[in-house]
């Protein structure tokens, strides 16, 4: 297939993680993806070329979504390599040094919610631009990726990253409710103790190891079983969900 035959997803800090296995599934499921990165372009054109290894279509594209300028420019350059956009995961984020509250200084706090809250925001609002039926758009659907720690409050480690999920939970369920009749839905996943790298960028990469005993699965879980999650909500078998917030947490 043409770039212009498949629908055109975008997919954010889509390098690793679960951004990789969602850009991935995507992918096989007939997406044209494109992949944005910030910093590790190798790991970026790693899963584009086992895309189209796979006979798929997909792009690479930096972008640093805490810059309004950079967010346009790369909603503009993935439409124009493989046609207008029908879908956006929203799943580039950021979390710092394991602390609490009261040792955290406020560049900390900026950035972590310039990437994870006005990003977001920024990025969904391109979406809806390009993908409202009134602007022009064929509909379309909006992922966004919080986490459980939404809900859980990151105490002791990360109650800042816990808070600007919290912000993405409020995000999905408003402009659901906007968006709904522009053919738009927007739905959200939150993981929970997943095997990513994100781990290591709070000091700490086995994580998961050390808490799955809580999880009542007794195990951390997979990038891939969030992708399934992601790409249920983007198809037409989740058609009447908008608004919804979807648990991947193994229970815990």
């Amino acid at each position: 297939m043409t770039g212009d035959s498949q629908p055109t997803l975008l997919v954010t800090g889509a390098g690793r993680g679960i951004g990789a296995a969602t850009a991935r599934l995507a992918a096989a499921r007939g997406y044209a993806v494109c992949v944005n990165y910030l910093s590790d372009e190798a790991a970026a054109r790693s899963v584009v070329d086992g895309i189209k290894g796979a006979g798929g279509n997909a792009l690479a594209v930096r972008a640093d979504i805490s810059y309004e300028t950079e967010v346009v420019k790369l909603f503009d350059t993935a439409e124009r390599a493989l046609g207008p956009l029908r879908g956006l995961v929203n799943n580039a984020g950021i979390l710092s040094q394991q602390m609490c509250l009261a040792d955290m200084e406020v560049e900390r706090l900026e950035r972590v919610f310039a990437v994870n809250v006005i990003g977001a925001l920024v990025c969904a609002r391109e979406a809806v631009r390009r993908m409202a039926i009134t602007r022009g758009g064929a509909g379309g659907g909006i992922v966004n990726v919080s986490s459980a720690a939404a809900r859980l409050g990151g105490a002791g480690e990360y109650v800042d990253y816990a808070a600007s999920k919290g912000a993405m939970d409020t995000l999905t369920i408003g402009l659901a409710k906007e968006v709904a009749a522009e053919g738009i839905r927007v739905n959200a996943v939150r993981p929970g103790l997943i095997h990513t790298d994100i781990h290591a960028s709070g000091g700490e990469a086995g994580r998961v190891q050390r808490l799955q005993g809580q999880v009542p699965m007794q195990r951390g879980g997979l990038p891939e079983e969030v992708a399934q999650a992601i790409l249920w909500l983007l198809s037409e078998d989740a058609s009447y969900c908008t608004g919804s917030l979807v648990d991947v947490a193994g229970g815990r």
